[in-house]
């Protein structure tokens, strides 16, 4: 074990014996979301700041959570409700006594209201991009669903859809309805309408009233116009995953009450499991009890809080050590930029600088010109100190004197901290910085920083960043442009369009292309940083043919930094860039290019990174995800690429997919993922995502992705149908995107312990099948998945092996004993590839009885997993389920068109036999008269 190894094991043990001890603080001033006697603390709903000011929303969201707590009580059998709700007002709506922000965000909200960004639609919705099981991002509601009471008829009450919601956010369970596929074909071979519980009834309408069944059911095809309502007064209790508005319905579906049969959601990504079934194994069921005594609950409590203004400021190391590895140069350039371009108007901004005591280099001041931000600038350091110590906690304290100054406390501020980390005396302050109320955004250079250091950030809600020692590394200026005020506002925002780094060597250039798409072009700059006292030449060249020079662009001689401001809003298109590297030795040359939105009424392309954890023991992987979307609408069809930089040695590059298969959980949502697990060294990675867009395929998606709250056309009640209101569209009338567009975003940083020294043997099995289907095909069964990889979702497997049981109990839980298929002819495929297998059941079913079921009704389960060369395998997949061995007398019930088939093919073969009767008879008595005209001949002779 290195020296550092050993210090940073006693000074991480220091560290966690130190957050044992301020275990109740940390609950109460670090995490987020706490269930504590049976209640829950610190719900975060946030408005943002394009939502005009109406006090409305404030008292209809208070009602709500109010009625979604008692309904939510009741639903979970006494077991949770809401205690502690925290309202996020804009800072664009007037004071109002409200309470100042600490850590509280838009961007860290549970619950998000908000337009659709000028598209009609007020669907409330989850988006949740993991597996079942697994919590959401957030819950969105549209400012008109708060407040349009005409919407209540269709989605029932807005409590009640809280609930809907909450159970897809906090547990992870899906929907059961489906809109897609609104019936199927039950085991018993009926027609069914897709819904949980089975019992729940209504009728076909037509447009012009009921109808019966075949009316709307022709040749297995839903006829256009025809929807099935349900009675208004039901008898069945469940389910709230399916139908929330529904008087009735007070609970989710259990194991009694599931209907595993239809098509939706929650059977497909849980296997089978029903919502009660999925909840049970949560840590919030897991670890209470229902709630004692036979009184309800208190009603929640609410405090509204207003975001003031902006206040950052930069906490910079500026040691001994930053000397090394040109860290104080590329700290310059960055908080240049982060000065220059990414930090919004009107904010306050002041800088401190640290080594073994603090030091205040600049008071606030607020950013209302170009010249406020170049006096920051100034304000930056310039040489490092020749002490080798760092103090964290006081470059931490000067920076809470600094931002006390302009109203007394410190609520709400940003601490950006740069830092080489070595301080073993963190936790000194631990204390004072969660009392701050103040969120710390924290970046680590090179690879002697304590291993606890990022705490801070984890427990202020603040981003963490690591920066390699690589002199080609944009990871500083990646991690200052992923800083956001974090309002929501994404056209005040800047946003990344290129982040470009190689080692170039002399007389040798770096060139590319950056696309500026319609949605953005304000504010944009393309800034080029050298490594050596000698600059490149630059040659930009715009869409329109136009050459920018040296002499075009604004040089800072002692950051090694030129900067292009295009004036007005730049020309969309390929604005193409070569570096010349006229030195005598080889350089590493930067490019970053940054816009923001050229219109206040269109969202530009997005681009959000992260991993599912930012910690991780060899051998499990890590999963990552960029969210790739423009307003609330996924962005399909674009290729992103991570790029992962270890503490020592070369990036990977990792093509991410948004193909509902492995790491990926649901299909075209926009969250593109990949499991990552090529760690080669102990410590810190920095993740970067690049994304491009072609302009010759397709981009957005026509609705928005999660888990939506059902909207009811109408009900039955007394005998007369009442239709609802039309559902307002979500659909997006695509604007043409010449250009395509380009992204670049950091997902912040990860770290992983356990890593083996020198060559390991095979422990990455492949990754679980998540898509698996099954479909019957009159005797056959056809199969279909996408093939996952040797290791995870890379590579390619060795073989498949697929059981199946008509007991879903038995091949979820005992695998291994269900009946084998004979499959050894299918060799797997590369991951991401298409798999499909067609076989015989009724050869493997030789003596199974139905489970519990009738004798014509027989409906099989079937799973699968993958194995590697090395004999690992997957994780069973998701459970398909096909029924099969239909009896005569359980046809499905025909349509219109089949019944005439029917009839005409039955008068056809009458008509056939009729016609054959006629020819036989014909063709007996014309033998028997030529009998009988021989015989009399033969008389007569």
């Amino acid at each position: 074990m290195t020296h550092r190894d050993n210090a940073g094991s006693v000074g991480s043990l220091k560290f966690v014996t130190f957050l044992v001890a301020l275990s109740p603080v940390l609950l109460l001033l670090g995490a987020r979301v706490q269930l504590q006697d049976n209640g829950y603390d610190g719900i975060l709903i946030a408005i943002n700041p394009q939502v005009p000011e109406n006090q409305n929303l404030i008292t209809n969201i208070k009602e709500m959570i109010t009625e979604a707590s008692f309904y939510l009580f009741n639903a979970t059998k006494r077991r949770v409700f809401f205690r502690n709700i925290q309202i996020l007002i804009p800072a664009t709506w007037n004071a109002n006594n409200y309470s100042k922000v600490k850590q509280e965000s838009y961007e860290k909200a549970d619950v998000i209201v908000t337009n659709w960004n000028g598209v009609q639609g007020d669907d409330p919705y989850t988006l949740q991009y993991r597996g079942c099981g697994k919590e959401g991002r957030y819950i969105h509601f549209t400012p008109n669903f708060l407040l349009n009471d005409d919407l209540i008829a269709g989605y029932g009450s807005r409590g009640r859809v809280f609930v809907h919601e909450w159970a897809h956010l906090r547990w992870g369970v899906f929907d059961e309805y489906n809109n897609d596929k609104p019936f199927y074909i039950n085991g018993q071979n009926q027609i069914k309408v897709t819904r949980c519980s089975s019992d729940i009834t209504g009728i076909f309408v037509c447009e012009k009233g009921p109808c019966p069944q075949e009316n709307c059911i022709i040749s297995k095809l839903f006829k256009e116009g025809c929807v099935f309502i349900y009675n208004s007064t039901q008898n069945a209790t469940a389910s709230i995953m399916f139908m929330q508005s529904l008087s009735s319905v007070v609970e989710f579906c259990n194991a009694s009450t599931h209907n595993q049969e239809a098509p939706n959601l929650q059977n497909q990504i849980c296997s089978l499991r029903s919502a009660w079934d999925v909840m049970a194994d949560s840590a919030d069921f897991k670890g209470s009890l229902p709630w004692k005594g036979s009184e309800l609950p208190p009603p929640p409590t609410f405090t509204v809080t207003q975001a003031g203004d902006k206040v950052v400021c930069l906490v910079l190391d500026v040691s001994s050590k930053m000397a090394e590895a040109d860290r104080l140069l590329r700290l310059q350039q960055a908080a240049e930029f982060y000065l220059m371009q990414i930090v919004e108007i009107h904010s306050f901004v002041g800088i401190v600088n640290f080594d073994g005591k603090g030091e205040i280099r600049a008071q606030l001041h607020q950013i209302n010109s170009d010249d406020d931000r170049k006096l920051l600038v100034s304000y930056l350091p310039t040489t490092v100190s020749a002490e080798a110590e760092t103090s964290i906690c006081s470059g931490l304290k000067k920076g809470f004197e600094v931002v006390e100054k302009l109203n007394g406390k410190t609520y709400g501020s940003v601490m950006i901290l740069v830092t080489s980390g070595g301080d073993e005396h963190i936790g000194n302050c631990l204390l004072t910085v969660l009392s701050s109320g103040s969120t710390v955004h924290s970046i680590v250079l090179g690879s002697s920083a304590v291993g606890n250091l990022e705490e801070l950030s984890h427990v202020t809600g603040g981003l963490k960043f690591y920066v390699p020692d690589k002199s080609n590394s944009n990871s500083m200026i990646d991690a200052f442009s992923r800083i956001s005020s974090g309002t929501g506002d994404l056209f005040q925002q800047s946003i990344q369009l290129e982040s470009m780094g190689e080692n170039v060597s002399p007389y040798h250039q770096l060139k590319n292309t950056v696309t500026v798409d319609n949605s953005v072009g304000n504010n944009t700059i393309f800034l080029v940083m050298w490594q050596t006292s000698g600059p490149p030449e630059i040659v930009l060249l715009d869409p329109t043919g136009r050459k920018y020079y040296m002499n075009n662009f604004i040089i800072n001689v002692a950051f090694r930094t030129a900067s292009l401001l295009i004036p007005g809003t730049a020309k969309p298109g390929h604005w193409i860039y070569t570096l010349n590297n006229t030195h005598h030795s080889p350089q590493a040359l930067k490019v970053t290019v940054a816009s923001r939105a050229s219109s206040s009424t269109v969202p530009p392309a997005t681009v959000e990174a992260f991993v599912e954890r930012d910690s991780t023991y060899f051998p499990h992987p890590v999963i990552i995800y960029a969210n790739v979307k423009r307003g609330f609408y996924p962005i399909l069809n674009a290729t992103v690429t991570a790029m992962v930089e270890p503490e020592i040695g070369d990036p990977v590059m990792l093509k991410l997919s948004d193909d509902g298969a492995g790491a990926d959980v649901i299909k075209n949502d926009g969250i593109y993922s990949r499991y990552f697990f090529s760690f080669a060294v102990n410590g810190r990675y920095s993740l970067k995502v690049h994304v491009n867009h072609s302009p010759s395929v397709s981009a957005v998606a026509h609705s928005v992705p999660g888990s939506h709250a059902m909207y009811v056309p109408g009900y039955i009640a007394n005998g007369n149908i009442q239709m609802n209101a039309p559902r307002k569209s979500v659909r997006r009338s695509e604007e043409e995107q010449k250009w395509g567009f380009s992204r670049v975003s950091s997902g912040g940083s990860f770290s992983v312990v356990g890593v083996p020294t020198g060559p390991h043997p095979d422990v990455f099995p492949p990754c679980k099948i998540v898509d698996l289907k099954a479909v019957k095909m009159e005797e056959e069964v056809t199969l279909s998945w996408t093939a996952p990889g040797e290791d995870f979702d890379q590579g390619q497997a060795t073989s498949y092996e697929i059981r199946m049981s008509n007991n879903l109990q038995s091949i979820q839980d005992d695998f291994n004993n269900a009946i084998l298929v004979n499959m050894s002819k299918l060799k797997p495929q590369q991951a991401g590839t298409r798999e499909m297998f067609t076989f015989l059941p009724k050869l493997f079913l030789n003596g199974l009885e139905p489970d519990g079921e009738t004798q014509e009704s027989h409906r099989i389960y079937v799973a699968m997993r993958a194995v590697d060369k090395n004999s690992l395998k997957s994780a069973v997949s998701n459970v398909a389920q096909v029924s099969l061995f239909i009896s005569p007398n359980s046809a499905p019930v025909l349509g219109r068109d089949s019944l005439i088939m029917k009839g005409v093919l039955i008068a056809i073969s009458l008509i056939g036999i009729i016609c054959l009767i006629i020819v036989t008879a014909h063709y007996t008595l014309n033998r028997k008269k030529r009998a009988d005209k021989k015989e009399n001949g033969t008389k007569l002779l």
